[in-house]
C-alpha cells in the first residue's frame, strides 16, 4: 500500500443536535450505549430538521455532496500523499453500502470525477467493501494487474437514515477513504492475512432496501459484530504479533462500546487501539480505512497494525498492515 487518505463532509451532527429533534435520546443516552459524539452528514442540517429523512429517494436531490464528489476528495489526498498522479493509476475499484446509482458503478462515476479514462468496477459488500477490494486483489495475478489501482470507497448512509428512530440516528456519520496499492510496487505499508467470509443466511439481519430506510436488528447484530471481529484479531494476533514490533488494533467503527469490549476480550492495550468513531460515528466501509489514513504519518517501520471489518450480508474481514520492510 502506498497512501490512504479520507473525507468527510463539514455538516456536523452533535448529540445536541440529536436531542434537539426530540426523538427520546439525550448526549448522556448517546455516549453510554454508543460513546458518539458527533457525525458528519452531506445533507443539509435544515433538511434533516425539516423532514427527519422520511423520504430517502429524496435525500440524493437535497445532498450536498454526492459519493463521486466526496470520492474524488479522497483519492486526490490519496495520490498527492503516494507522491503519484492520476495519469499514475491503471485502474479504479470501489464500492460500498450506499451507492447513489444502480447503475453505472461507483468506480465510473468516481473515475469520471477524476477525469481518468481506466477500467473502473465495484466490488462491494457493505461495511466491508475496502476489505474485500483489497482481498480480491490478492487473488490476482500481478502481472495482469496495472502498476498502480486506486481503491475508493464512498459512504453516506445519513440519506438512509430515518431520523425519527433514535437506535439508527445515533450512530451514522459519512465519508470517504481512498489509497493507492499495487501488486507489483512496494508501498510504506504491505497488506497480509488478508480474509473474508460471510453468512449469507444472516443477510436480513441489515439492510437498506432499494428506496428505503437503513434497518438492523441491533441487538443480534453487535452479538455477531463483536464475536467475529475478536476471533479475527485473534487470528491476526496469533500470527504475527511478535517480540520487537508494535501490534495495533483497528476495527469497524461500529460504535466505541463494542470496539472496548473487542479490546478487552482480545487483551489490547488502550494505547495500542485507534478510533475516530467518536467523533465522526460509524461511516461504514470508509471507517476504519480513514483511522489508518489520520495516523499514516505517525506510524513507523516497527508497526504493525491488525484491521478487522464485519458488515452486512452477514460479512467479516480482516488483514494486517505491516510498516516497513520486514514482510
Amino acid at each position: 500500500m502506498h497512501s490512504i487518505a479520507h473525507f468527510n463532509p463539514t455538516n456536523e451532527i452533535t448529540n445536541r443536535f440529536l436531542e434537539e429533534l426530540d426523538i427520546g435520546t439525550t448526549d448522556q443516552w448517546i455516549i453510554e450505549r454508543v460513546g458518539i459524539r458527533s457525525r458528519r452528514t452531506v445533507l443539509p442540517l435544515d433538511y434533516i430538521r425539516e423532514t427527519r429523512n422520511a423520504n430517502p429517494l429524496a435525500a440524493m436531490e437535497a445532498a450536498e455532496l454526492s459519493n463521486a464528489d466526496m470520492g474524488q476528495r479522497a483519492a486526490d489526498a490519496a495520490l498527492a500523499r503516494a507522491g503519484i498522479s492520476r495519469s499514475d493509476i491503471g485502474m479504479v475499484i470501489a464500492g460500498g453500502s450506499g451507492p447513489d446509482w444502480q447503475i453505472p458503478s461507483e468506480a465510473c462515476t468516481i473515475a469520471n470525477a477524476l477525469e481518468m479514462e481506466v477500467p473502473a468496477l465495484d466490488i462491494n459488500s457493505a461495511c466491508t467493501s475496502f476489505y474485500t477490494q483489497l482481498y480480491m486483489l490478492s487473488l490476482m495475478q500481478p502481472e495482469k494487474l496495472p502498476d498502480y489501482v486506486l481503491l475508493v470507497v464512498p459512504e453516506s448512509l445519513t440519506k438512509t437514515v430515518d431520523y425519527n428512530d433514535r437506535s439508527t440516528a445515533v450512530l451514522w456519520g459519512d465519508g470517504a477513504a481512498a489509497a493507492v496499492v499495487s501488486t507489483r510496487h512496494r508501498g510504506r505499508a504491505t497488506v497480509l492475512g488478508n480474509t473474508l467470509d460471510s453468512s449469507p443466511a444472516g443477510w436480513g439481519k441489515v439492510t437498506v432496501a432499494r428506496g428505503g430506510h437503513f434497518r438492523q436488528v441491533g441487538r443480534t447484530v453487535q452479538t455477531f459484530g463483536i464475536k467475529r471481529m475478536r476471533h479475527c484479531l485473534m487470528a491476526l494476533k496469533n500470527e504475527f504479533e511478535c517480540d520487537g514490533r508494535r501490534f495495533h488494533f483497528i476495527g469497524h467503527q461500529a460504535n466505541q462500546r463494542m470496539l472496548e469490549t473487542v479490546c478487552r476480550k482480545c487483551e489490547i492495550p488502550s494505547d495500542r487501539h485507534h478510533t475516530n468513531v467518536e467523533w465522526f460515528g460509524n461511516t461504514g466501509c470508509a471507517s476504519s480505512a480513514s483511522v489508518v489514513s489520520t495516523n499514516w504519518e505517525k506510524w513507523t517501520d516497527l508497526d504493525d497494525i491488525a484491521l478487522v471489518g464485519v458488515g452486512s450480508g452477514l460479512t467479516w474481514s480482516s488483514y494486517l498492515l505491516q510498516f516497513g520492510s520486514k514482510a
